[in-house]
């Protein structure tokens, strides 16, 4: 198959591209500069741009793009987020919308679009959307796909939990305490902390891409919730590291602002539509995933 991939320099788009390149698929990476090689094609998203005579052929379309969240989200850092993700995504999607062959249209989203904090509520795709500044830019995200659904794509949003990985830049971000010995819950650890390996989200956006049934928002997490308490006792004992210094949710606002929701906010999301399409996960379980995270 024939795969276009934006954000393909980033954490997930470089495993991604890796993944489908040794798995004997095509990959062409969208770059903002003048292309290097021929799996490259130059685009414009702040702009609207992109050469459509690059696309031909394309089987599938996958937006990774997106700017950071893990910064002070500032007034002008909020627009920076909300725009990097509407933009790409609305550029592909109108492109995708003109192409005689319809492509599958994947973009990546996010479990956050839930709310900042849904308690015990079980969360599936069926949910709704709730409130908080990562979940209206999850509502534009996703709307930004309308061109390609409305023009026969198969849309699928990909809302991703936080996916464990060596290289990850959150997953690293939460095993530094523990490397130094001062790691811990984070607040009560009571929240349900939605996670997901590396292998099992590369195998997940295949499947999406496969599998016609699978459509619209699809949540890619462990399939069993876990609080964070549960999280931060298997990472300890894969680490060989105490647990035992709780990092106060007062503080965790003070610092990151309301983006200490995103760690303490509770998301007891479910992966049911890809349960239900014969998804089935390789590392089911936090040691399973904590594991596979570490020795890749």
């Amino acid at each position: 198959m024939k795969y276009v991939l934006a954000g393909a320099s980033g954490f997930l788009g470089t495993a991604l591209a890796r993944d489908l390149l040794a798995a004997g698929h095509q990959v062409t990476r969208l770059v903002r500069r003048t292309p290097v090689s021929s799996d490259e094609l130059e685009w414009d998203p702040a702009a609207g741009q992109l050469d459509l005579t690059g696309l031909a052929g394309v089987d599938v379309i996958v937006n990774l793009a997106g700017a950071n969240i893990g910064r002070p989200w500032t007034p002008v850092y909020r627009k920076t987020i909300r725009e990097s993700r509407v933009r790409t995504t609305a550029t592909l999607a109108e492109a995708a919308a003109q192409l005689d062959s319809k492509p599958v249209f994947l973009t990546q989203s996010g479990i956050g679009g839930y709310g900042m904090d849904c308690g015990d509520d079980i969360l599936t795709e069926a949910s709704p959307l709730g409130e908080g500044f990562l979940a209206d830019v999850v509502r534009v995200w996703e709307g930004a796909a309308a061109p390609a659904r409305e023009a026969g794509c198969r849309v699928v949003s990909l809302r991703t939990g936080v996916v464990l990985g060596r290289q990850a830049p959150a997953f690293q971000l939460l095993a530094l305490p523990f490397r130094l010995g001062v790691g811990g819950r984070l607040g009560s650890g009571t929240q349900y902390f939605p996670v997901v390996s590396l292998p099992d989200w590369l195998r997940a956006v295949r499947h999406a891409a496969e599998h016609d049934a699978v459509e619209g928002p699809v949540n890619i997490t462990l399939p069993t919730p876990i609080t964070n308490r549960t999280f931060t006792r298997s990472l300890a004992s894969q680490l060989h590291r105490p647990a035992l210094v709780p990092v106060p949710a007062a503080v965790m606002t003070t610092f990151l602002g309301e983006f200490a929701w995103e760690l303490l906010g509770s998301k007891r999301a479910l992966p049911t539509a890809l349960q239900t399409t014969g998804f089935t996960f390789s590392h089911p379980t936090p040691q399973q995933a904590v594991s596979a995270a570490l020795a890749h």
